[in-house]
């Protein structure tokens, strides 16, 4: 269980400005097994809170902890999943899904079959000795995934893994994610600008307002899983989609210069 306890984040700003205050008073819990997607307009911290949870920020005040163990730091426990590929240039598909593995220390002949269970299981045979650069943006991302979860994380971390490839492999990449998260159940927290795919990868959506971030409302997606193959039909999803649609609209107008004094 992930616990988010009236957290904040600031950052400094340059020039003598004042601090960029990115989340104020952030309370959230996530369920063992659970998947949470999390989204809000533009500047609201979505990223920020990821990277407090994976331990690569710190927050200011509050308090982060998994299982009760207070967040410190990065932890084996968790991976994290970039928008950007940040792949190795130099090494191989095979390499590169095998580096955190390496990184732990375990002898390359077990790390290598490890990351052909991976290569199998994303749909990569074929491309095991393939540079980064010889490969589409899809199966980029793909390598990316496997190696996060070559290392067997409980939680999964993903901050808009999908926004840089194009909608066909996006639609692709989203139908794996959920397969993957049917079968592993692992925890999976998965920021979005996407309300659509907010919706259609987790079990429940959490809306931060604008900036300062905090969370608005934790919402329920009401469909069960395995989902339904059809599920731009199901009225639970259009509704939600709707509602955070209606949220988000209101929130951009709120805060745009044109709905100022």
């Amino acid at each position: 269980m992930i616990t988010v306890r009236h957290v904040d984040k600031a950052f400094p700003a340059r020039n003598g400005n004042a601090a960029t205050l990115a989340l104020h008073g952030v309370n959230l819990t996530i369920d063992t097994d659970e998947f949470v997607s999390v989204v809000g307009p533009s500047g609201c911290g979505k990223t920020t809170l990821l990277r407090m949870i994976a331990g690569l920020v710190l927050p200011d005040a509050g308090a982060i902890a998994i299982d009760g163990r207070p967040v410190t730091g990065p932890g084996p426990d968790r991976a994290v999943v970039f928008q950007q590929f940040s792949l190795l240039p130099w090494a191989t598909v095979a390499d590169n899904i095998a580096f955190g593995l390496e990184l732990r220390g375990m002898p390359r002949d077990e790390r290598l079959a490890i990351a052909d269970d991976q290569i199998h299981a994303m749909g990569l045979r074929g491309f095991e000795r393939h540079y980064p650069r010889q490969l589409s943006g899809g199966m980029q991302q793909r390598v990316g995934l496997a190696r996060a979860l070559a290392v067997n994380p409980a939680i999964l971390l993903m901050d808009e893994p999908f926004a840089s490839v194009d909608a066909q492999t996006r639609r692709t990449l989203q139908e794996d994610l959920r397969t993957l998260a049917e079968r592993t159940r692992k925890t999976i927290v998965f920021v979005t600008h996407d309300i659509d795919e907010a919706v259609r990868l987790a079990d429940r959506v959490v809306l931060l307002s604008p900036r300062p971030g905090q969370v608005v409302e934790s919402l329920p997606v009401g469909l069960s899983r395995p989902r339904p193959e059809d599920l731009d039909q199901e009225p639970a999803a259009i509704q939600l989609k709707a509602y955070l649609w209606r949220q988000l609209r209101g929130m951009q107008q709120a805060t745009s210069p044109k709905s100022r004094p």
